[in-house]
C-alpha cells in the first residue's frame, strides 16, 4: 500500500500585479528623489520620474537617494539612504530618542520652517478639499507661471511660541517591562513597542519627574507592568497632569485590576518624592483595548481635581476631563476666537462642543449670554462647576447633541448672534452644520484641530450662504505635524465686512 504524502506544500509566491511593471519606479531599486513637500504624517513628499514617494526624514528642498519599499498605483514609500542636497532648514534634533519615538515628527526642521509648513498645510486643504480660493496663493492645478490671485480667504502666518519646548501639561505614559524591570515612555513610531524615556522635551519638567519616581517606586514594590499580548500584569499607564499657573500635580495610576498591591506604600512614596502632588487617583481598565482610561476612577489621596487658568478664567481639572494640553497657546487660540466673535457685550453666543466650558467661559467675559452644549454629560457637569468657580452667571450649559438642543433653544426664543464650534478631529456633524445654516447667526467661529475636516465643513457653510473672511493657524503642538486653526465666517448678506 502506498503511503499518503504528508509533506507540507509551500505555496508559490504570488506574481506581482501587471500594473506594477508600468510604474516609473520598482520595489527594491534606488533612485534620486526631489523632495517637494511634507505630508500630513511628517514624511517628505518626493518625486521620481513624476511618481510620488513618501520618504520619512526628508525635507522640502532636498534631493535624496532613496530605496523604494512599497508601491501603490498612484504613490509609494521609500527609505532615505543618503542626502544628496540638504535643506538649509534642517537642524539637529535636541531629543536623544527622536528617531525612535513617534511622539514628534518635525524636530529635524527649524521652528520657523515648521510654522510655514503648518500654514501651507491649512492652505493646501482649503484649496484641495474645500475648493476654496486663498488670497495670494496659486489655485490648485495652475502652473507657477500663472499669477496668484489676490482674492480669496486670508490665511495668516501661523501663531507660534516664543519658546516651543516643555509646553505639554499632560503626559499619558504606557508602562512595560524590559529585562525584568519596569520601563515607561512612548511608543516607537508605528508600533506598540515602548521606548523607555528619562525626559521628553515637549513635556513639562514635572511630568518627567513624576514618571521617573513612579518607575522607581513601582520597581521597589515589585509591581508588574501590563502585557497587552498576554492580557496580564497590572500597571498599564501613568497619567500626569500639571497646572502651569498653580503648580499643582495630579497622578493617575491606570491598572488592569481593581486593587493595587501595597497601595498605601505607593501613595506614601509618591507624596514623599513629589510634594507638589495634590491628587493621586486610580483608574481601573480591565478591557483588552488601546483606550487608556476605564470607566471607574477612585481618589487614593488628596483632591478629586487640580486647578489651572486660561487667561483669567480658572478651571477644575479631573482625572478624565479634557483640558487643552498647551495652556500657553490655548490662551492664544481662544484669544483669536474671542477676536473673531466680535463681541460688544450684548451678544447671545452658542458654543457647540463646549466640553468642560473652556471656550464658553472665555467668551462669557465679553458676551451678554453664552449657551454651551455638549453630548458628554460628565463634561457638562464640570462646565457648570467651572462657571460657579468663576462666579459667571451669564452662561448656561446643557447636555445633548447640538443639532437637537439648538433648535429647542430657538423655540424658547434664544437666537444666537454668534455660534462657535470646536469639534473633534472628525469635524462637525452634518446635522449641526444644517442647523447652523437654518439658524443663520451673523457670525460663525470655527476652531479646528484638523485642516482637512475644517476645509470640508467650510465648503458646506460657504455653499449655505457664508463667506470665510480669514483663517489663523495656531501652533498648539510644536515639533509635531498637528496644527489648529481658527476661521471666521460671516453671513454674506448682513455684515458690512466683505468676506471672500
Amino acid at each position: 500500500m502506498r503511503t499518503k504524502d504528508r509533506r507540507t506544500k509551500v505555496a508559490a509566491p504570488k506574481a506581482a500585479p501587471a500594473w506594477m511593471a508600468d510604474l516609473p519606479v520598482q520595489i527594491g531599486q534606488q533612485y534620486e528623489a526631489e523632495i517637494i513637500g511634507i505630508s500630513h504624517d511628517g514624511e517628505g513628499v518626493g518625486r521620481v520620474n513624476g511618481f510620488t514617494l513618501f520618504v520619512a526624514g526628508a525635507l522640502p528642498g532636498e534631493r535624496a537617494l532613496v530605496r523604494v519599499e512599497h508601491v501603490k498605483k498612484q504613490y509609494g514609500y521609500a527609505r532615505l539612504l543618503r542626502l544628496v542636497e540638504e535643506s538649509a532648514e534642517r537642524v539637529m534634533p535636541d531629543c536623544g530618542i527622536y528617531e525612535e519615538c513617534g511622539g514628534c515628527q518635525l524636530q529635524h526642521l527649524s521652528y520657523e520652517a515648521q510654522l510655514r509648513v503648518k500654514r501651507q498645510q491649512v492652505v493646501d486643504n482649503l484649496q484641495r478639499i474645500g475648493k476654496l480660493a486663498v488670497a495670494g496663493e496659486l489655485p490648485v492645478g495652475r502652473t507657477e507661471e500663472t499669477t496668484a490671485s489676490d482674492e480669496g480667504i486670508v490665511v495668516h502666518p501661523t501663531l507660534g511660541m516664543a519658546d516651543p519646548w516643555r509646553y505639554r501639561n499632560k503626559a499619558q505614559v504606557p508602562f512595560g517591562e524590559e529585562r525584568g524591570g519596569l520601563i515607561g515612555g512612548f511608543y516607537a513610531q508605528g508600533s506598540h513597542r515602548i521606548i523607555d524615556m528619562e525626559e521628553c522635551l515637549i513635556q513639562h519638567e514635572a511630568n518627567d519627574e513624576v514618571v521617573a519616581r513612579v518607575k522607581e517606586i513601582g520597581a521597589r514594590l515589585g509591581i508588574r507592568a501590563y502585557d497587552e499580548a498576554r492580557n496580564a500584569g497590572l500597571l498599564r499607564h501613568v497619567v500626569v497632569k500639571v497646572g502651569f499657573r498653580t503648580g499643582e500635580i495630579m497622578v493617575v495610576l491606570v491598572t488592569n485590576g481593581s486593587t493595587i498591591p501595597r497601595v498605601d506604600e505607593w501613595v506614601a512614596g509618591i507624596r514623599e518624592a513629589l510634594p507638589a502632588v495634590k491628587s493621586i487617583c486610580h483608574n481601573i481598565n480591565v478591557k483588552q483595548t488601546n483606550v487608556i482610561f476605564g470607566d471607574e476612577t477612585r481618589v487614593l489621596w488628596g483632591s478629586e481635581v487640580i486647578y489651572d487658568y486660561i487667561g483669567d478664567v480658572k478651571f477644575a481639572i479631573s482625572a478624565r476631563s479634557f483640558f487643552q494640553v498647551n495652556p500657553v497657546q490655548t490662551e492664544v487660540l481662544y484669544g483669536k476666537a474671542l477676536e473673531y466673535a466680535g463681541l460688544t457685550g450684548d451678544e447671545v453666543v452658542v458654543d457647540a462642543y463646549c466640553g468642560i466650558g473652556t471656550i464658553s467661559l472665555f467668551l462669557a467675559q465679553r458676551a451678554g449670554q453664552v449657551y454651551g452644549v455638549e453630548i458628554v454629560e460628565e463634561a457638562i457637569a464640570d462646565a457648570r462647576k467651572n462657571a460657579e468657580l468663576n462666579g459667571m452667571t451669564n452662561v448656561h450649559f446643557e447636555a445633548g447633541p447640538a443639532e437637537v438642543v439648538l433648535p429647542e433653544w430657538t423655540r424658547q426664543g434664544i437666537r444666537p448672534d454668534v455660534i462657535v464650534v470646536d469639534p473633534p478631529r472628525k469635524g462637525c456633524d452634518a446635522a449641526l452644520l444644517a442647523t447652523i445654516l437654518e439658524l443663520q447667526p451673523r457670525r460663525v467661529v470655527y476652531v479646528s484641530c484638523s485642516a482637512s475636516t475644517l476645509a470640508r465643513d467650510l465648503r458646506v457653510l460657504v455653499d449655505g450662504g457664508y463667506g470665510v473672511a480669514e483663517v489663523t493657524p495656531v501652533d498648539m503642538f510644536p515639533h509635531t505635524v498637528h496644527v489648529e486653526s481658527v476661521a471666521l465666517l460671516v453671513r454674506n448678506e448682513t455684515d458690512a465686512e466683505k468676506p471672500y
